[in-house]
């Protein structure tokens, strides 16, 4: 028996079709509902349905005014507020390309983004790192401004156009720009059904920033597309406090990475009489955090799998929890297999590499600029994840690790490439690999290990990872070998660095 799953398709996506009027179609039913509460120890800012839309409309209008038309990119360059989410549905209902990106980038990182994207402008709080630019800059006061403006109509057309585009690491070194459709957004609706268990009357609270494009998806567009409430904490939440906030403001769902309920499993009791279940993605949710969690709150946690170029398609949920030591199934409407190394399916039980059909209506459309790398991504009608697994006779799969050498920060993923590029030139340092190395059962961190003359400044080399990489990306542990491990064939051996690593 061939391990595909393949439950049937999901229903097409409507046409036309407009990734933020779907979001939004709810502020018709229920205008004042709060669709979005950010929440604090002392306060809530709370925007309904129609203040929502309004200033989402006028960030339209206000954008194709300062002369962006559809179809242009705009990097964002914006910190944890609401302006990132107004902004980023703003520009997607006037049809406009908008590149959401952590603010955690350092400038020379930024710097190599405009040079692949030539965006038409750059949308920036005063505070977040950009380099200099003759490019259009529009600044968050500006922003804000335009959410008073009269609405924009809603730029409808193909749902096979792109709406926006994303940044991941790439296994050659270099970010890759994943581009998506506007249909990516109807794709997530079997998320919500096989993970989420998502209905309107759900309180949703994300742990992440909102600059993150986990909160983004999972925390505000999903609440909205159901016309549910999305609870944010406040920028510079302390993590202690969210227990208190998910109690006070009657969370009934909570996501986060793993590394979040790790902390709140270490400090007081949780008292969360309204919470139905936990979400977990991003990286692996280990056995001992979602037994300490269900321990400690009688609710379970659903964790899911998947990567930027098709969010997640594999998870637990409440109505088929997964079954232990699993990821869960491939959501109902996906079509997913296990594949040999020469593109044929495995058979039930066998490793192989996890793949998902290309007429997914949630994968993406390429990368942009990059038409061999999208091709070499494919086998047949299948797109190669690069994770391997093992599918079983009800379709449940079992993760059992990387193809390549990519890294986990914290939910990141992360190219060992892009990092020991940024630290080859470092006075004394002879050859770097860095890795991924567990530093507790449930925590990882990235470690470089080096071959130098002598034993280099650590304060020096962290000072140089941060001047040229975003904090999830710099290592947090450096080790000097006499020589690094390498294979028969003269190449980095970097799942050799890893026992190398004491802790």
């Amino acid at each position: 028996m061939q391990a595909i799953f393949d439950d049937g398709p999901w229903p097409p996506c409507p046409a036309p079709f407009n990734l933020a009027a779907h979001v939004l179609a709810r502020a018709r039913d229920v205008p004042d509902k709060v669709a979005l509460a950010v929440v604090s120890d002392t306060q809530a800012d709370r925007w309904t349905y129609a203040r929502l839309q309004a200033a989402v409309l006028g960030t339209a209008t206000g954008l194709l005014r300062a002369g962006f038309a559809p179809g242009d990119i705009l990097l964002m360059r914006l910190g944890n507020t609401v302006d990132f989410p107004v902004a980023y549905l703003g520009a997607i209902a006037a049809g406009i390309v908008p590149v959401p990106t952590s603010s955690q980038l350092t400038a020379p990182e930024v710097a190599k983004m405009l040079v692949d994207l030539k965006p038409a402008g750059i949308l920036r709080a005063p505070d977040v790192a950009c380099p200099d630019t003759a490019l259009p800059v529009i600044d968050t006061a500006a922003l804000a401004a335009m959410r008073d403006l009269a609405p924009a109509a809603y730029a409808m057309g193909d749902p096979d156009r792109l709406a926006y585009i994303i940044y991941t690491s790439g296994t050659s070194g270099a970010s890759r720009a994943v581009m998506h459709a506007h249909r990516a957004i109807w794709a997530r609706g079997m998320m919500h059904r096989d993970w989420y268990g998502l209905t309107a009357d759900d309180r949703l609270c994300h742990a992440g920033a909102f600059n993150w494009t986990f909160t983004l998806g999972t925390g505000l567009m999903d609440p909205w597309s159901v016309g549910a409430t999305a609870l944010i904490p406040a920028a510079g939440t302390d993590p202690a406090a969210l227990p208190r906030l998910l109690h006070r403001h009657d969370a009934t769902i909570f996501a986060a990475a793993p590394g979040v309920y790790r902390k709140l499993l270490t400090g007081a009791p949780l008292d969360l009489p309204c919470l139905r279940h936990g979400l977990a993605a991003g990286e692996k949710l280990s056995d001992r955090i979602r037994a300490g969690w269900e321990a400690a709150t009688g609710r379970p946690i659903y964790e899911a799998f998947g990567m930027s170029e098709c969010s997640t398609f594999i998870s637990g949920g409440p109505d088929a929890p997964a079954h232990p030591g699993t990821l869960g199934r491939p959501q109902r409407g996906r079509k997913v297999a296990i594949l040999f190394e020469d593109g044929q399916p495995a058979a039930i039980g066998d490793d192989g590499v996890i793949a998902v059909h290309r007429t997914d209506p949630g994968l993406m459309l390429g990368y942009f600029g990059q038409s061999a790398e999208t091709a070499a991504r494919y086998a047949g009608d299948w797109f190669l994840t690069g994770d391997r697994g093992v599918m079983d006779a009800g379709g449940h799969v079992s993760y059992t690790g990387r193809a390549d050498d990519m890294m986990n920060a914290g939910g990141f993923r992360v190219s060992p490439l892009e990092v020991e590029a940024a630290l080859h030139d470092f006075p004394g340092l002879r050859e770097v690999g860095v890795t991924d190395v567990t530093v507790k059962d449930d925590a990882a961190i990235i470690a470089a290990f080096y071959v130098a003359d002598h034993d280099l400044d650590p304060a020096a080399l962290a000072a140089w990872a941060e001047a040229r990489l975003a904090r999830y990306k710099q290592p947090r542990a450096w080790v000097r070998l006499p020589a690094l491990p390498h294979n028969a064939n003269g190449k980095l051996s970097r799942r050799a660095l890893k026992p190398l690593f004491s802790r």
